[in-house]
């Protein structure tokens, strides 16, 4: 049966969203997706364009929005560590079961873990050089996309950036991520998540034109490969 990816499948609900969810499962589907993102995400040039280049200057803050177990955060400290360069990285998530996984896994990076709303740091006043998330714009409705915007401006200081990175919804992209994970679906990536949820991901998230048409003024969106999406902001430096 053909799967319709002509518009977003808002009502389609990934598994792990569930606060139900088998939390094993949950566990298994945390701890693989830091290899799955290597592959989808390529979190290596967010890194070499938007991480190092700030971080070789001075030591800088970086927020995850939304940041599940915690991968991405794990990644960017090994390699700042990699290269001589320090940074202080907050993982943020609103899932309590999120956050307690990615705490019990940092395996000694000293990443910063809080079970909280972008809202509730922009109270608090904090400010980060980047503050990034992936693959979680299409979890996001209409006023939870725009708050999740304006927080990500509020918490960027002067001459920081924002990149939030998401799957492009296509054909290629169901076919070629369905048949990747087939294989694996009895080894690997058995009792987890991530291929079920992976497929209705795609089936939820934009592409590059519907992205573009919510974006607000200043905001722009760049299609990378593969079948990626970046909503990306620059601050103005101070003074400017």
């Amino acid at each position: 049966m053909s799967v319709d990816l002509r518009g977003r499948a808002t009502h389609v609900r990934e598994l792990m969203d569930d606060p139900q969810a088998d939390e094993e499962m949950l566990g298994r589907t945390y701890q693989r997706f830091g290899a799955v993102n290597a592959v989808v995400s390529r979190p290596g040039r967010l890194y070499r364009q938007d991480i190092r280049p700030r971080a070789a200057a001075r030591r800088i803050r970086i927020l995850d929005i939304g940041a599940g177990g915690g991968d991405l955060c794990r990644l960017l400290v090994r390699r700042l560590r990699r290269d001589g360069l320090e940074a202080d990285v907050t993982a943020l998530d609103a899932d309590e079961r999120a956050i307690r996984w990615a705490s019990a896994h940092d395996v000694g990076l000293g990443i910063r873990y809080r079970c909280a709303l972008s809202s509730q740091l922009v109270e608090e006043g904090d400010r980060y050089d980047v503050v990034l998330s992936n693959h979680v714009l299409h979890h996001l409705d209409a006023g939870e996309f725009d708050a999740v915007l304006r927080d990500s401006q509020a918490l960027t200081a002067p001459g920081g950036l924002v990149s939030h990175h998401d799957i492009a919804r296509g054909r290629l992209a169901y076919t070629a991520f369905a048949g990747a994970t087939w294989p694996l679906s009895r080894t690997l990536l058995a009792g987890s998540f991530i291929r079920v949820d992976g497929l209705r991901s795609i089936r939820r998230s934009y592409t590059a034109r519907e992205l573009a048409a919510l974006a607000p003024s200043g905001w722009s969106v760049r299609s990378r490969l593969p079948a990626r999406l970046e909503l990306r902001w620059e601050a103005p430096r101070a003074g400017t």
